[in-house]
């Protein structure tokens, strides 16, 4: 994923879902997915999918059951 992808990626997150805080972020030593944060909160990672040659990305966010008990 080079930094061209990373920044259309982060405009159309920040489009899609209405908040400028969304940040992509490349992943230090590996070039095939980037971190997603919300100010500086982490929520998930993007992955690059090109294998059937129609490049695609897939979001990746894990919720913890902690993070469920917050909300009632």
């Amino acid at each position: 994923m080079d930094v061209q992808e990373v920044r259309k990626l982060d405009a159309y997150l920040k489009r899609l879902f209405g908040n400028q805080k969304i940040r992509v972020v490349p992943r230090p030593k590996k070039d095939d997915s980037a971190e997603v944060y919300i100010g500086e909160e982490f929520i998930g990672v993007l992955f690059v999918d090109d294998e059937d040659e129609d490049r695609s990305f897939q979001f990746q966010m894990a919720i913890l059951e902690d993070d469920l008990a917050d909300v009632g």
